[in-house]
């Protein structure tokens, strides 16, 4: 896997429901390296810590390899990296392979896959129609987030390179197909309670399905 673009938010207004609200969701590419960093990327807009940043969402990937799909659904947009709110575009990243709790050096940074992307309505405002959150479930390649074991700065070029394999087999794909699963896999439920790469909130919601 390679870093095909940097990719950083400015603070951008839009209008939710009647009201004004600020996003991080639109990232353009960057022409210098980017930090990461315990709890985010520097420089970047994160509007609602909530939902974004912090240990278990601290960077987030998405495959270069998606793009051609997500043109051809929306072949009027004016496209570029960082379409999809991620931090790193990434090629070759492969969402049926890389497991939750996977370790990864990234340019001078190390990291750890901890959970996949859950669409949310700031990325149907990008595309500019809510049926991607949909289309984006059910196509099924969500791109990951990372928890930062090493600061470090990341640049385009850059490799991603596996270090450490997950103990567990549960794949970022797996669990993302599992969280909007109306009949849930129990084996795959036990794997990802088990799973200490991801967030204890999570696995204690999936704790109930047992």
């Amino acid at each position: 896997m390679k870093i095909i673009s940097t990719n950083i938010g400015q603070p951008t207004a839009i209008i939710w429901n009647g009201k004004k609200q600020t996003t991080g969701i639109y990232k353009y590419p960057t022409v210098h390296h980017i930090q990461l960093e315990k709890e985010s990327v520097a420089h970047d807009t994160i509007a609602d810590r909530k939902v974004h940043g912090g240990p278990y969402k601290a960077c987030y990937l998405f495959s270069a390899d998606q793009y051609p799909y997500w043109k051809e659904m929306y072949p009027d947009l004016e496209w570029n990296w960082g379409m999809f709110g991620e931090n790193l575009t990434v090629e070759n990243l492969d969402e049926t392979a890389i497991r939750i709790g996977d370790v990864y050096r990234i340019g001078e940074a190390v990291v750890q896959v901890t959970q996949p992307r859950e669409p949310c309505y700031k990325l149907g405002i990008r595309f500019g129609d809510q049926k991607i959150l949909k289309q984006f479930i059910a196509h099924g390649y969500p791109g990951t987030y990372v928890r930062i074991i090493e600061e470090g700065e990341v640049k385009v070029g850059d490799t991603v390179d596996l270090i450490t394999r997950s103990s567990s087999s549960l794949t970022t794909k797996q669990f993302f197909d599992l969280l909007f699963s109306k009949k849930k896999n129990v084996t795959l439920i036990e794997m990802a309670v088990a799973n200490e790469a991801l967030p204890q909130k999570k696995r204690q919601r999936l704790q109930k399905f047992l």
